[in-house]
C-alpha cells in the first residue's frame, strides 16, 4: 500500500489510510472546510474512520476503483487527493484543510494525480465517453470558486450545469457544475 508515492516540488501524495486519523478529523468533520461537499462534513469520528479504512481496503485490491491520497506538506497531512473510475471516465476530488487554502496546494496535488493516473493508467479503467475519448472530470456546487478554478488551471472546461445538489451540511438544493479533461 505505501509503495505508491507521488512526489511534486512541495508535496508528497501517499495512500491514505487509518495512520491519517487524527489529521482527517481537521478537515472531514470542519463545517466551513466540507460547505459545499455532497458527501462531508464527517458528523462522528467513526464516520471518518470508516471512510478511512474503506481507501485503505481499497489500496490492497488487485484492480481497485478508487485511489485516495493523503497530501502531505512538509510532514504534516494537509487534506486529500482522488481518482474514481466511473462509467463516463476517471472522476476527480480534492479537499484541502482550510489553513492551507490558497496556496494552489489542491491545484498540484490534482495535476500531479492526472498525470500519475495517465502515465500509470492507474488502476483507471477510462471509459470513451459519446466518442470523445478518455476524460477526467469532476463536479462542484456553483459557489464553490476556489474548487471550480482548480479545475479550470488544470485546462477543465465547463461541461454542464443543473440543479438538485444536496450537499450534506444543507437543507437547501443547489446548482452543480460539471467539468472535464478530455485526451
Amino acid at each position: 500500500m505505501d509503495s505508491i508515492v507521488i512526489n511534486t516540488e512541495r508535496l508528497t501524495l501517499k495512500p491514505l489510510g487509518l495512520k491519517y486519523l487524527k489529521s482527517a478529523i481537521l478537515y472531514s468533520m470542519d463545517y466551513e472546510n466540507t460547505k459545499y461537499m455532497r458527501d462531508l462534513p464527517d458528523r462522528t469520528v467513526e464516520e471518518t474512520r470508516q471512510f478511512l479504512m474503506k481507501a485503505e481496503k481499497e489500496w490492497e485490491k488487485e484492480n481497485p476503483r478508487f485511489l485516495e491520497f493523503a497530501v502531505i506538506y512538509r510532514n504534516m497531512h494537509i487534506g486529500a487527493v482522488n481518482v474514481y473510475s466511473e462509467k463516463d471516465g476517471a472522476e476527480l476530488g480534492w479537499i484541502i484543510q482550510k489553513n492551507y487554502w490558497g496556496k494552489g496546494f489542491a491545484y498540484e496535488a490534482a495535476k500531479a494525480l492526472v498525470e500519475y493516473t495517465k502515465a500509470e493508467k492507474a488502476l483507471v479503467k477510462y471509459t470513451k465517453t459519446e466518442g470523445k475519448g478518455n476524460c477526467f472530470f469532476a463536479h462542484c456546487d456553483s459557489e464553490n470558486i476556489a474548487s471550480y478554478k482548480v479545475m479550470e488551471k488544470l485546462g477543465m472546461k465547463r461541461t454542464g450545469e443543473w440543479g438538485g445538489r444536496k450537499n450534506k451540511s444543507s437543507c437547501e438544493e443547489r446548482l452543480e457544475y460539471r467539468y472535464e479533461l478530455h485526451f
